[in-house]
């Protein structure tokens, strides 16, 4: 997961001007330790707010989503007048751990409960299931560096072949197939892919595996499995890889492509290309079914993924917020409810301008439905 400079993991409390200072934060391992804590936002509360229960809460898990949770925590203080979410970015799977201990109110995950944590989590609700709600969207850029290609078009096939080392040169016929007209150079392609163990590696194979079944043998995991190109360590090493390596391509979280100025790949998948945008990633995200009818919105990534939709982006990084249905106290259901109302409400006005995609308003409505039923103990 991503660190500062100065190698201290980063409090929610930031202000939007301190979070447009800062480097976009990029998922890494799910084991990496940090330290967090913030103090709580200021301004005015709504009346028209849900503003329940105690005046802090606690949280703990990606850093995907670190910059997103920060916004909302700001806004949270806004709305609700000494409102104060704590969160400790220090993975998704430390979040999920610390959640099952009951060491936290909620987790921030870049997957789902695994099978073998739902009864875990279970127990940990007072024998209520625990749901994963998708809260924050971040799609992922294929940042490149070819001289003299401002426009670039791929497809699920070229990038499986890319990564695995298949197609090696940027004027391939597989290539040139998908870019009519373009001025291909008779270059090496050098992949770039994370070195670290990461979320994003996780859910760039994981649409591989989906968009190019055929094409890509190699699975996922949060470790790279391509055996192709050159490894760079956190999304801020992956783009100055890239800046530094002509003929490069590498997958980054679209803050840091935006960041650099690096240019991104469009994606084909089947209606033609689709340039990344909120409004196209925006169009995947409604396209995805969930793994279950009910309350808890584990999501279907093949739906996402594989999404042959006219102008939908399908390389999209979903995140969640894990929760219990019911379970605890009234005091902690209420402020656990307010801050997810904030943050699906209130709290999307700000995200584009931190890398992510606002959260449509048909999948708003389902996650509404879920965070409204979330309980206390009896």
């Amino acid at each position: 997961m991503k660190r500062n400079s100065m190698g201290k993991t980063l409090g929610t409390s930031l202000s939007v001007a301190a979070i447009a200072a800062l480097t976009l934060s990029a998922c890494g391992s799910d084991n990496n330790a940090g330290s967090g804590g913030s103090t709580s936002g200021s301004g005015s509360a709504s009346a028209s707010a849900d503003c329940g229960g105690k005046n802090s809460v606690t949280a703990e898990g990606s850093t995907a989503q670190q910059n997103a949770i920060a916004e909302f925590n700001r806004v949270w203080g806004q709305v609700c007048s000494g409102k104060n979410l704590s969160y400790n970015p220090t993975g998704s799977g430390a979040g999920r751990e610390q959640f099952i201990a009951k060491q936290v109110d909620f987790a921030g995950s870049d997957s789902a409960l695994k099978e073998e944590q739902i009864k875990q989590a279970a127990d940990r609700c007072g024998g209520n299931p625990a749901w994963n709600l998708p809260l924050v969207f971040g799609p992922i850029a294929m940042a490149y560096n070819i001289e003299g290609v401002d426009k670039l078009v791929l497809n699920g096939d070229t990038l499986a072949k890319i990564f695995q080392g298949q197609i090696k040169k940027w004027n391939d016929p597989a290539i040139a197939g998908l870019n009519g007209g373009a001025n291909l150079p008779d270059a090496d392609i050098t992949p770039i892919f994370r070195s670290d163990s990461s979320g994003t590696t996780d859910n760039f194979q994981k649409y591989l595996a989906a968009a190019a079944p055929q094409a890509w043998t190699k699975g996922d995991g949060s470790e790279f499995q391509g055996g192709a190109g050159e490894g760079a360590q956190k999304s801020a090493g992956v783009v100055q890889a890239v800046q530094a390596t002509p003929g490069s391509i590498g997958y980054v979280e679209k803050g840091f492509a935006e960041q650099a100025g690096v240019p991104f790949a469009q994606i084909d998948s089947g209606a033609g290309a689709v340039e990344l945008t909120d409004e196209s990633a925006g169009k995947a995200i409604n396209a995805a079914k969930f793994a279950a009818e009910g309350n808890d919105l584990a999501l279907d990534l093949d739906s996402i993924y594989g999404t042959k939709e006219a102008g939908a982006y399908p390389l999209v990084l979903a995140t969640y917020e894990i929760v219990c249905s019911q379970g605890y106290d009234a005091e902690t259901a209420g402020a656990v409810k307010s801050f997810l109302k904030v943050a699906a409400n209130q709290g999307q006005e700000g995200l584009s301008a931190a890398g992510y995609v606002p959260l449509p308003d048909a999948f708003k409505e389902r996650l509404l439905t879920s965070i409204d039923a979330i309980g206390s103990t009896a």
